[in-house]
């Protein structure tokens, strides 16, 4: 009786994912400024997707964005010294450079866990920003570097053009990265990352390192987060030391919570609400928009503790249920 009924649930879940991606390719065609706007969801979508990994294994990171950052600003570095690439180059270089930070780094922080290695990767994050901020004759200080426009298959695009393009690319990547990061949760590592989070004195007795299961996925998540940082880096031209402010990792954990670390379609859920409540809260009511989605979270919270996918796979069963 249970292999229809996860058959039923995985064909529901891949209308939703087909219909979502219809709808992002849809409505920019019909409201050109939601162009950009869902250029950034779906780009920080796959960010989040990288912290979802980790909440896998119970360990919340506050300082994923320096990866982030690490992703923009490879982007950003490539097109101040050598000019102007193809966008392949440039998510190359951005989630290349973010998995190198991230196997360096991972090799000290999986050894901890819980608020010890939050407080760590928060801590190399501030360090980042610092750098950031600090080599002015580098990296311009806070006012960042402007990321040069590319090509895109080696096609030079109109900035009106262009726009459509990058969304296009940016909604197949997140595709890919969201199917890619499934199937590894739902694989033996996927399943040994979650026995870190349950049980890891057990994982260790049956041979299996802990800390190489978590490096493994440390690197992933950091590879993402690269690669998420190069795009949205492209959508908005610039990279800022702003990317990779703890402000920043807490915005990526909140969308997380937000959209429900279950599955890989919570980061698009969560980042789609993010996204869209600052637009329109940001434009209506400038100096509040923190405050809503301040409400907004404490509500999931309170009556959605498994977040926006949560509420969808209750529905479901319950439906089921009453068939």
């Amino acid at each position: 009786m249970q292999a229809p009924a996860q058959t039923s649930g995985s064909g529901l879940r891949l209308a939703i994912v087909l219909g979502l991606v219809a709808l992002a390719a849809i409505v920019p065609i019909l409201l050109p400024s939601w162009a950009t706007l869902i250029t950034l969801v779906a780009a920080k979508g796959v960010v989040v997707l990288g912290v979802i990994i980790l909440l896998q294994a119970g360990q919340v990171s506050f300082g994923h964005a320096m990866y982030f950052a690490v992703g923009a600003y490879a982007v950003a570095f490539w097109g101040r010294h050598m000019g102007p690439g193809d966008l392949i180059l440039y998510l190359l270089l951005g989630s290349a450079a973010a998995t190198l930070f991230g196997a360096v780094i991972g090799l000290f922080v999986v050894r901890y866990r819980e608020i010890f290695f939050g407080m760590l990767n928060l801590a190399f994050s501030m360090v980042l920003w610092s750098l950031l901020e600090k080599l002015y004759h580098y990296t311009n200080g806070a006012d960042g570097i402007r990321v040069v426009r590319p090509t895109i298959a080696g096609i030079a695009f109109q900035p009106e053009t262009f726009q459509y393009a990058l969304l296009y690319v940016t909604l197949v990547i997140a595709v890919v990265a969201s199917y890619v990061a499934q199937r590894y949760l739902d694989s033996p590592l996927g399943h040994m990352l979650r026995a870190i989070k349950s049980n890891e004195t057990r994982l260790e007795y049956l041979g299996v390192s802990a800390r190489r299961v978590l490096l493994i996925g440390y690197v992933l998540s950091a590879f993402l987060c690269g690669l998420g940082g190069a795009l949205v880096a492209v959508a908005q031209q610039i990279a800022t030391p702003e990317f990779g402010y703890w402000t920043k990792s807490g915005e990526f954990v909140f969308i997380a919570i937000l959209g429900g670390s279950s599955s890989a379609l919570g980061a698009f859920a969560g980042s789609a609400v993010f996204e869209i409540v600052r637009f329109y809260a940001a434009a209506k009511l400038a100096n509040t928009w923190q405050l809503i989605l301040g409400v907004v979270l404490i509500a999931i919270i309170m009556f959605a503790p498994n977040g926006l996918v949560g509420i969808l796979n209750r529905n479901r069963r319950n439906a089921e249920a009453r068939r």
